[in-house]
C-alpha cells in the first residue's frame, strides 16, 4: 500500500510538472546562442526621435515582436518614456500587450479582421478603418457592448502606397462623412503611409504629403475635421519635417537602424540588438577535408574549425554560407561551408588562443570591429528589417 494519499500524489505530480517547466525555462535562458539587447539604446533612440518631432504624438511600432527585440519588454520601455500610442500589426500582438498590463492606447495598423471586431471593442484597441463596412461592424459591436463604448478610430487614406485606404473619390468622401456620424465611433485622425521616403528622389514623398493635405482639406467640405494626420515613418521623421503633422510612426529607427544613408547625417542612432553564440566544438581538420552539407568548402591547409549553435532556423541567413563572417577574440572569422538549420561552422585557423565556449559575435561590435544588420542584409539580398525580426523568432533574449 502506498504511503502517499491521493492528495499527496496529485501534489507530487504537479510539483514534478513545475520542476520540469522551471528547468526548461532555465535551460532556454542558458542556450549557447542568444540575443543581447541594450535597453539604454532603445531609450536613447526614442528620445532622439522625440527631439526631432517636438509637439507631435509618437506611435511607436512594436509589431513583429518589436522587430525581434521582444514586444512586451520594449513596449514597457516606451510606456515609461510617455509614449502616446503603441502600434501593432495583429490582434494577437495587441492581446499580448494588454495581458502584460499595458493600458497605453494601441493602434492596430492593418485592416481589422471581421472575426476580431469584438476583440477590438473589448480590449479598447484603436483600429484603422479601411472600409465603410468595417466601420459599421465596429459601430454595431460598440453599441451592443454593456456598457456602450465609444471607440477612437483612424481613417486610412490612399495617398500612393497602394496597400490600404480610401481612394480620393466623391463616393469615399461621403462614406467617411457617414462614419463620422456614427454614434459610437470617434474619428481620431487620418492615416496614410509613405512608399518611398527612404529613396534619394524626394518627388514621390512630396507628392504623398501633398495628397494627404488635399485629402484633409476636401474632407472638411464634407463636414469631417479630425485635425489630426499621421503619415511619417522613420525615414520621413528624419528627413521630412513637413510630413510630421500631428503624429509620427517610427519603426526601424527605434531599434537603431538607419532607414537610408542620408539619415545617418541627420540623427545619431545606435543598434540595440547583438547576436552572440559560444563555440561548442573545436576540431582540427587536414587539408582536403570538407565541411558541412554539399561539401561546398574544402580546407586548403590544416584548419581549426569551430561549431556554433546558430543556424538559419535562428535567423542566420543561409545565403551567408561561404560569404558571411563573425567576430572572435577581436578578429573576423569566416563562415565556412553551408549554414545548417541549427548550427554553422567558422574557420578559426588564424585566430590565436581560441578555446571551447569562446564568445562569438554574429551581429554587433567588439572593439573597432563591427558586423551590422545592414551588412548581413546586403549579403543576403534582403533588408535589415527581415534580419532583425528573424533573429528574434527563436533565440532567447538577454536584456542589459
Amino acid at each position: 500500500m502506498s504511503v502517499f494519499g491521493k492528495k499527496d500524489s496529485m501534489f507530487a505530480f504537479w510539483f514534478f510538472i513545475f520542476v520540469c517547466y522551471t528547468i526548461s525555462m532555465f535551460n532556454e535562458g542558458r542556450r549557447a546562442a542568444w540575443l543581447e539587447i541594450k535597453l539604454s539604446r532603445i531609450i536613447d533612440n526614442y528620445n532622439a526621435l522625440r527631439k526631432l518631432t517636438a509637439g507631435c504624438e509618437i506611435l511607436a511600432s512594436v509589431k513583429a515582436d518589436a522587430y525581434g527585440h521582444g514586444a512586451t519588454k520594449i513596449a514597457w520601455e516606451y510606456v515609461k518614456q510617455g509614449v502616446d500610442y503603441l502600434a501593432v500589426a495583429t490582434i494577437m500582438e495587441a492581446v499580448e500587450l494588454r495581458h502584460a498590463g499595458i493600458i497605453t492606447p494601441i493602434v492596430l495598423l492593418g485592416a481589422t479582421p471581421r472575426g476580431n471586431v469584438k476583440d477590438v471593442v473589448d480590449l479598447g484597441i484603436v483600429p484603422v478603418i479601411t472600409t465603410w463596412e468595417d466601420a459599421a461592424l465596429l459601430q454595431d459591436m460598440a453599441a451592443a457592448s454593456r456598457p456602450k463604448k465609444t471607440i477612437d478610430v483612424f481613417i486610412a487614406l490612399e495617398t500612393g502606397m497602394g496597400r490600404l485606404g480610401f481612394m480620393p473619390t466623391d463616393f469615399n468622401f461621403s462614406r467617411i462623412a457617414d462614419i463620422a456620424g456614427m454614434e459610437n465611433l470617434k474619428i481620431k485622425g487620418l492615416f496614410s503611409h509613405l512608399a518611398a521616403a527612404d529613396h534619394p528622389d524626394d518627388s514621390y514623398t512630396l507628392f504623398q504629403i501633398e495628397a494627404l493635405q488635399s485629402f484633409e482639406n476636401t474632407l472638411t467640405e464634407y463636414g469631417v475635421s479630425p485635425s489630426y494626420c499621421c503619415l511619417a515613418n522613420s525615414a520621413a521623421i528624419i528627413k521630412y519635417p513637413q510630413s510630421h503633422f500631428e503624429g509620427v510612426r517610427p519603426g526601424i529607427s527605434l531599434y537603431g537602424i538607419y532607414p537610408d544613408d542620408i539619415s545617418k547625417e541627420l540623427i545619431d542612432l545606435k543598434p540595440a540588438m547583438m547576436v552572440k553564440a559560444d563555440i561548442v566544438y573545436l576540431k582540427t581538420i587536414p587539408a582536403g577535408f570538407s565541411v558541412s552539407y554539399g561539401m561546398t568548402w574544402t580546407a586548403e591547409r590544416e584548419s581549426v574549425i569551430g561549431t556554433i549553435p546558430i543556424g538559419y532556423a535562428d535567423g542566420l541567413p543561409r545565403m551567408l554560407s561561404g560569404r558571411g563572417r563573425v567576430i572572435v577574440n577581436g578578429s573576423y572569422a569566416p563562415i565556412v561551408g553551408t549554414i545548417c538549420m541549427d548550427q554553422c561552422m567558422i574557420d578559426l585557423t588564424d585566430i590565436p588562443s581560441v578555446r571551447d565556449y569562446n564568445e562569438v559575435i554574429i551581429m554587433g561590435s567588439q572593439d573597432k570591429l563591427s558586423i551590422t544588420a545592414e551588412e548581413i542584409a546586403a549579403q543576403s539580398n534582403t533588408i535589415p528589417y527581415e534580419v532583425l525580426t528573424r533573429f528574434g523568432q527563436r533565440l532567447p533574449k538577454n536584456y542589459v
